[in-house]
């Protein structure tokens, strides 16, 4: 892997340009990331980073949202976006020649949105409706839903797309101010990879953004505390679905690679743990397993699992008692030699993709204000023992005190013991 390919520029407004030649390549994977959140927002606000994501798309000074979607599609582009705990992204996969109306495409978008007082009415009903959506789908409702249980009074324990009430709540004037104030050049990167000349995307990025100005918002780190609390929501599902966990680690912990392994090694494929001891051998449940999440200044780890009610009890207490097993009696040397092995392929398939290494470089600025390599995370996972496993499960898994919760057909008032 040749790190020479990769470069960074700031410019003088503190907007950041990261790049990633690839030649064999014939497109290029672009995004303007800004790096801010659902997690930045004040409560009453709560959602308020993915109605701006939505509203930037629907018109600006000088394009319609028609205008927006047709200029891509001319030119067989592709546009996307998302918006996470930590950071929101504007994307964009195009042919190199048509990298300059791309960036103007998607600066526009961001300096110069409308957020039109109609529209914002429109799309609130749009997000209302995805919100719906969300809560009819079991399998991705009970994340948030567990996330509130753990972390309650925290803002990484909020859903990103905020409340029914928040949501309807928002005005034109809120939704203009967060953009002010969040949208500042200190925030903005430009991530990039594909068949691209560095000094020319910069000298883009400069003509789009070198005017920007402001001081960019600090954001209030404070970590959260896992609590191991339980909660069930009645739902007339046919199958009762639910995650266990407990806190994890952060990005820039030096246990998250051994957290990594220990996810793999217990719940991240067909030979894991609890797949082979609660699906294959007992034929409890069609899908189990688990995954470890980091944020800036905290994290996760959760087992996640759909049953019939009636074994929804015998499953969560297999789960429990494999988590256990970890922390008193650790792992494997095989099972070691296996999850590295799988880490490894995952990162070095990833690079087949350039939307992988532009996601890379971005995340590696946003969490770690440089740049990477995938031969310096390889490392990092080689280095990880059998000891440091087993003093992570027990860090982590060792109390046996885990929070819990479930949607499903349950009785009102009927507590899980």
């Amino acid at each position: 892997m040749d790190d020479s390919l990769v470069r960074l520029t700031t410019l003088d407004n503190g907007v950041r340009v990261v790049t990633e030649q690839v030649p064999y390549v014939h497109s290029i994977a672009l995004s303007i990331l800004i790096d801010v959140g659902s997690r930045d927002e004040p409560e009453a606000l709560a959602g308020v980073s993915h109605v701006l994501e939505h509203m930037l798309f629907k018109g600006t000074e000088r394009r319609t949202a028609r205008d927006i979607a047709e200029e891509f599609d001319a030119v067989g582009g592709h546009l996307d976006a998302f918006t996470s705990k930590e950071y929101t992204g504007y994307s964009a996969r195009v042919l190199p020649e048509h990298v300059p109306l791309a960036l103007d495409i998607l600066t526009d978008m961001i300096r110069h949105a409308l957020v039109d007082e109609r529209e914002l009415e429109l799309e609130k009903g749009v997000i209302l409706e995805e919100y719906k959506s969300l809560e009819d789908a079991p399998e991705e409702f009970i994340q948030d839903v567990f996330s509130q249980t753990m972390w309650p009074d925290h803002p990484l324990g909020r859903p990103v797309i905020g409340t029914p009430e928040t949501i309807a709540g928002l005005t034109r004037d809120q939704v203009l101010a967060y953009l002010g104030e969040r949208y500042a050049p200190g925030h903005i990167l430009c991530a990039a990879a594909g068949r691209l000349d560095h000094d020319a995307l910069t000298a883009e990025v400069e003509k789009q953004f070198g005017e920007l100005n402001g001081p960019a918002t600090a954001r209030n780190l404070q970590a959260p505390e896992a609590r191991s609390e339980q909660r069930l929501i009645h739902r007339a599902t046919e199958q009762a679905h639910f995650c266990m966990g407990t806190g994890g680690v952060s990005e820039d912990d030096p246990d998250r690679w051994a957290l990594r392994v220990l996810s793999l090694i217990v719940g991240g494929g067909m030979s894991s743990r609890l797949f082979q001891e609660i699906r294959e051998k007992r034929g409890l449940c069609y899908s189990i397993g688990s995954e470890a999440v980091s944020y800036r200044d905290g994290g996760m780890f959760l087992v996640y699992a759909d049953t019939s009610p009636s074994q929804l009890d015998e499953v969560r207490d297999l789960a429990r008692q494999e988590l256990l097993n970890v922390a008193q009696n650790g792992i494997t040397a095989g099972e070691l030699s296996r999850a590295r092995e799988q880490v490894r392929a995952a990162m070095l398939l990833s690079l087949d993709d350039i939307g992988s290494r532009m996601n890379r470089l971005a995340r590696s600025l946003l969490y770690h204000g440089r740049v990477v390599s995938p031969d310096e995370l390889l490392a990092k996972v080689d280095a990880v023992t059998l000891e440091d496993c087993r003093r992570v499960a027990d860090r982590l898994f060792g109390s046996g005190e885990y929070a819990f919760a479930a949607i499903g057909p349950f009785r009102k008032g009927k507590r899980r013991k």
